[in-house]
């Protein structure tokens, strides 16, 4: 069994983050996603994976190394194009050999990991297994088609009359048929080799596709909103600690629910969790709530922050609104002007939001 993660995406609606950042190098409770998406399939007793990338590659290289952190191997291999889905299915056959295989997109976060889908296909006689979803909303994604024995009839995307409320989450298990399916499927209207379609030729052709209800929370950190409700699943389930060399005086309230990364210092503040504070990160004279995930060498002072995420390098000083529901990247600067006239001023970046 080897594991195939997709990380070739240019994350257009994390914009402007994503400008300068692989989208699924952007952490959740302090942990990029895509280490998230490595630790589950290794969890799942997966060690050899190849990683999907495009033009972040460098980046998303020098970020996860050879996997000896992770004690899985790595081996990266490029998609010169978004083709779709099925296309890096087939770029990736010399590094899958032609043995089983899950497939995972590397902008996910999951519940529970995946290594029960691992077993289950394991232990049956299936040609692929899809991790689905139960949604409100089945009109905006992929919905599968049950047959009566449970196996999958048909897969039809954002269909106005969904068949089913069970969406693609983006997790999948293949055998080597599937790479007769994306040799045989042509290009869909917009240009790409997609996945459902090489699944559905699968199907039509007699394979058998069976579903893996997925049970827990699941979340595409694709926008913004995404992100911080993923960063809120997770922080409530990650065990709080304080690292020994995370300094808080005497005068902060940290609650049982926080963690305190190494060399942080907290001084004159109240932290309420699930929150994380992250390494070398100074906390001072400020109000820290629940669903904030504060990255490394950060700098808050004077502040109220709740369910937001601060991405690494940042500072955060003087801002007199408490800061909630919010995404600030690597390095900014977010603070009030002493000088006069009083009023707001920026330097926004192309396709910044900001709400005052």
């Amino acid at each position: 069994m080897k594991g195939l993660i997709l990380s070739g995406g240019k994350g257009t609606r994390l914009y402007p983050l994503t400008y300068t950042r692989a989208k699924q190098l952007i952490p959740v409770a302090n942990k990029p996603v895509l280490v998230r998406v490595i630790e589950a399939i290794h969890d799942a007793g997966v060690s050899e994976i190849g990683v999907v990338v495009g033009h972040t590659a460098p980046e998303i290289q020098a970020a996860l190394g050879n996997g000896s952190r992770w004690d899985v191997s790595l081996t990266y291999i490029q998609q010169d194009r978004p083709d779709g889905l099925a296309h890096a299915v087939k770029i990736a056959r010399e590094f899958l050999n032609d043995e089983p295989f899950v497939m995972f997109l590397g902008d996910n976060v999951i519940e529970g990991g995946i290594s029960q889908l691992i077993r289950d296909f394991a232990e049956n006689e299936w040609n692929s297994q899809i991790v689905l979803k139960a949604v409100d909303n089945a009109s905006a994604y992929g919905v599968a088609k049950l047959r009566a024995d449970g196996s999958i009839e048909a897969l039809v995307e954002k269909p106005e009359a969904p068949p089913s409320n069970l969406a693609l989450v983006g997790i999948y298990m293949f055998d080597k048929h599937v790479f007769e399916a994306v040799d045989a499927i042509r290009p869909s209207a917009r240009g790409e080799y997609e996945i459902t379609d090489a699944i559905q030729w699968l199907i039509d052709h007699g394979h058998t596709v069976f579903p893996h209800i997925h049970r827990g929370w699941w979340i595409d950190t694709g926008k913004p909103t995404d992100m911080l409700e993923a960063n809120s699943h997770v922080l409530e389930e990650i065990p709080p600690c304080i690292a020994a060399s995370a300094r808080i005086d005497t005068r902060s309230v940290v609650d049982s629910r926080v963690t305190v990364q190494e060399g942080a210092k907290i001084v004159n503040s109240i932290l309420r969790g699930p929150t994380v504070i992250g390494q070398d990160t100074l906390i001072e004279n400020s109000y820290i709530g629940p669903f904030t995930s504060i990255y490394h060498n950060c700098q808050i002072r004077n502040c109220e922050i709740e369910r937001s995420i601060i991405l690494e390098n940042s500072r955060v000083i003087d801002i007199e609104r408490t800061l909630r529901d919010s995404l600030i990247g690597r390095n900014a600067s977010v603070k009030r002007s002493a000088e006069k006239p009083s009023g707001i001023k920026m330097n926004l970046g192309d396709h910044s939001a900001l709400w005052v």
